[in-house]
């Protein structure tokens, strides 16, 4: 079979729906070796984040074809796509980023596409007018034309048959796994390293995530003030206009020797952040999986998260979960966890049982499933 795959993300997407797809074409080649995996990409730059996957013979990256192509790539992603895939042959295309190219159901080939999560409609104050009207656009046309829609959640199923109206069984939950790295013991003396790097405390409670209001992080630094434990947070991730208003806090509370936020973190150290911590908080508003929970978790920290979204699919039924917007409730779970020891171990203990069930070989099978259910 020859698969056809959107590689935009994968290309140029270092997170988030960039991992996603670079984890899916990974999974398929390693399971799917004599089959074609082409990857299109709208850009002729140079993608870093692809060169791994382009080791493989199985799998061939893709530029549009034509002049007019390469200088609206955009219009080619979207339309032109189309026709350079019926050109290569191909028989199953994939969208891994929400959408789908305009006429794909008219072209003999059969698709799939993936939609992450449908928050822009669940939480439209995060979003431009804009980007929600665009978003929804491509959302629901996909999920209308595509042969069969993946989810990374039960959560984000329901939301699509409430908001859309998509029959429950064209739609298949497929989750996703973190990247290797993070499923690894980290060297002790790269441990030490990491933790001199950033200045990090002994102890500590961690949030690793885009420092954004839907994130909701300023809940956890709240928190601070009522615990009795003597202990910081520290909060890995991206810095938008929302950090402000923490900072803000942090400073007006007398806050700044509890809280240390660190941006542009390189890849590498990320695992090690995870098992240098004591504790592992996550209060988001809402999501679509939850990768970073499944992280922790293997980094060997047990889960605070938040209720009202697909946290619990992520973090299993021996993590906490607490009201998003309560930061008393989040102080005592916080206390309750650091204070008791055996707690603290049984929740590490069955939270590294229950991510098992996060394995790629698995993930390829029903991925593969999907596809064939398209013939």
């Amino acid at each position: 079979m020859i698969i056809g795959f959107d590689a935009k993300r994968a290309a140029f997407n270092r997170t988030g729906l960039g991992n996603y797809s670079r984890y899916v074409i990974d999974i398929m080649s390693d399971l799917l070796p004599d089959d074609q995996h082409l990857l299109y990409v709208p850009s002729t730059r140079k993608a870093p984040f692809l060169e791994s996957l382009l080791q493989k013979s199985q799998v061939v990256r893709k530029n549009p074809d034509t002049s007019f192509g390469k200088k609206l790539s955009s219009v080619w992603r979207t339309k032109g796509i189309v026709k350079q895939m019926q050109c290569d042959g191909v028989e199953l295309f994939h969208g891994l980023s929400n959408e789908l190219p305009i006429g794909i159901q008219h072209s003999g080939i059969k698709s799939v596409v993936t939609i992450h999560d449908l928050i822009f409609l669940r939480y439209p104050r995060f979003y431009k007018p804009i980007d929600r009207f665009i978003y929804n656009l491509k959302f629901r046309y996909a999920c209308k034309v595509a042969d069969k829609v993946i989810t990374v959640s039960e959560c984000t199923k329901r939301d699509i048959v409430e908001l859309y109206g998509t029959p429950t069984d064209k739609i298949e939950v497929v989750y996703q796994g973190c990247d290797p790295v993070f499923t690894q013991m980290v060297d002790a003396e790269i441990l030490k390293s990491v933790s001199l790097k950033y200045n990090l405390p002994k102890e500590f409670i961690l949030y690793v995530g885009s420092i954004e209001e839907r994130k909701n992080l300023l809940l956890a630094v709240k928190a601070l003030k009522h615990l009795k434990q003597d202990i910081p947070l520290v909060a890995v991730g991206k810095r938008t206009a929302y950090t402000a208003q923490i900072e803000k806090y942090i400073e007006d509370e007398g806050l700044q020797d509890r809280v240390q936020m660190i941006h542009n973190v390189p890849f590498a150290d990320l695992p090690s952040f995870y098992q240098l911590g004591k504790l592992f908080v996550y209060p988001s508003l809402y999501e679509g999986f939850g990768i970073p929970i499944i992280e922790a978790i293997h980094g060997g920290l047990p889960v605070i998260a938040a209720k009202g979204s697909c946290l619990e699919e992520a973090g299993g039924p021996d993590s906490i979960y607490v009201d998003p917007h309560d930061e008393q409730e989040l102080a005592i779970a916080f206390d309750r966890v650091l204070s008791d020891e055996s707690l603290r171990q049984r929740m590490i203990s069955a939270g590294k049982e229950y991510v098992k069930r996060f394995d790629p070989k698995q993930h390829a099978l029903e991925i593969l499933s999907v596809y064939k259910s398209c013939f």
